[in-house]
């Protein structure tokens, strides 16, 4: 967001008729600006470690495969710690929550610079303006896409990934070049007044900045609000957001205070009783599909077919793991099933480089020969101590250690192993 504003109100104006409040000014634009400046590039970086996270290089996991220059992921993501995941898009998701009334707050704070008139007076002018569009309208088109996303709104007429991701692209473009322009005039406007003695000053010490920038009311009406009791209302805003959203990553007491999130309830109950992104129905997964007569195949140097008893039977292992999806919801939940090194050695691949997840709900992912033999990746057959329900993927889902939600399967059907030298 606009950081501060570097130009003075001599040859500008802003109907000023218009723009009337006296706590306006540079110094708490700039209190914002810090903020955003923190706050915005944590954003860029969570969102591009969660596209790694896909292994986007392996067959169709790419959600944006004509990235071109911007198909920076040359490595396979890590299986270790398995918690990361969840972490990174927890924050991602929280955070850019956490940030809408800062933003919003920004915005009121700059409205008479983006009506300042004449728009540019210079080169150096001209590029702040372009600058400044791409930040706005770049921020606007962010939020508003991830925020329709995580309430499980996509009718967007085009994909939320490839949208969510040119868009941090081009806003992060016009946020370097208005960081560099701007950032001089936040220092010297933080300088200009100590945080300390604004939280301290009430309505009646509230008084305008000087009256030498174009965010300053030339004729501010009196003070209705102190720029402490701004600051009190966006942080006290932002603090509420945090509140009501965060227990869906969080879990545990938090999930009770989790008033705005999208994953309150939870289909099941006894062992079984936590979130799902897609139930069965929803998926056309039925009885018919997963009862006595299914069977997972495995295919490497050799083809085999096993039955859920004869699964079973094989040496089994208990981890405990999250389920982690882009939504910002995460459960953590303890799992017993076949490590998935030991399905690779049994279809002949002992040293397999990849592997095809295939479902009955028809929705294949690769994942790669790291998560294959990682230590707590495993085809799981129970959940808690029982069986899984068919919600979450009975009879058989792989789970992955610090993978995206989508890519631990449910309704497994076949894992094809590669290897190649």
């Amino acid at each position: 967001m606009v950081l501060a504003d570097d130009s003075d109100a001599q040859g500008m104006t802003s109907l000023p008729h218009r723009w009337r409040s006296p706590v306006r000014g540079p110094w708490l634009t700039s209190v914002f600006g810090l903020v955003l400046l923190i706050g915005i590039p944590i954003e860029f970086i969570t969102g591009l470690l969660s596209y790694a996270a896909y292994d986007p290089k392996l067959g169709s996991n790419d959600p944006n495969p004509s990235h071109g220059a911007f198909g920076l992921y040359v490595f396979n993501w890590i299986t270790e710690p398995s918690w990361l995941y969840r972490l990174i898009e927890g924050v991602h998701v929280v955070l850019g929550l956490v940030l809408v009334p800062v933003v919003l707050a920004k915005l009121w704070s700059v409205i008479p610079q983006l009506f300042a008139w004449p728009p540019f007076q210079s080169l150096a002018r001209l590029l702040e303006r372009i600058s400044l569009m791409m930040v706005v309208g770049g921020i606007v088109f962010e939020m508003t896409t991830g925020i329709l996303y995580i309430d499980y709104y996509q009718k967007y007429g085009f994909s939320f990934y490839t949208g969510h991701f040119y868009g941090a692209w081009i806003f992060m473009s016009g946020f370097t070049v208005h960081v560099i322009l701007k950032f001089p005039k936040m220092v010297r406007s933080l300088k200009s007044r100590r945080l300390r003695t604004e939280l301290r000053t009430g309505l009646a010490g509230t008084l305008p900045e000087p009256a030498d920038d174009v965010l300053v009311a030339s004729h501010p009406d009196p003070p209705t609000i102190s720029r402490r009791g701004v600051l009190a209302m966006v942080a006290g805003s932002s603090l509420s957001v945090f509140l009501l959203t965060a227990g869906d990553t969080i879990g545990g007491a938090m999930r009770r205070l989790d008033l705005l999130g999208t994953r309150v309830g939870a289909p099941g109950v006894g062992p079984n009783h936590f979130p799902v992104n897609h139930t069965a129905a929803a998926q056309g997964v039925g009885p018919l599909q997963t009862g006595a007569a299914w069977r997972l195949e495995l295919v490497g140097s050799e083809r085999i077919s096993l039955s859920r008893d004869e699964l079973l039977v094989m040496s089994q292992l208990t981890e405990v793991l999250p389920i982690a999806c882009t939504e910002g919801w995460s459960t953590v939940q303890r799992w017993t099933g076949v490590p998935l090194a030991d399905l690779a050695r049994l279809a002949g691949a002992a040293n397999a480089t990849s592997a095809l997840l295939e479902t009955l709900d028809a929705s294949p992912t690769y994942i790669s020969g790291s998560q294959v033999h990682a230590r707590q990746s495993l085809l799981a057959l129970r959940v808690n101590g029982a069986d899984l329900s068919l919600d979450h993927g009975y009879p058989a889902r792989v789970m992955i250690p610090n993978a995206p939600g989508t890519h631990n399967k449910k309704w497994m059907q076949r894992i094809t192993f590669f290897e190649v030298d």
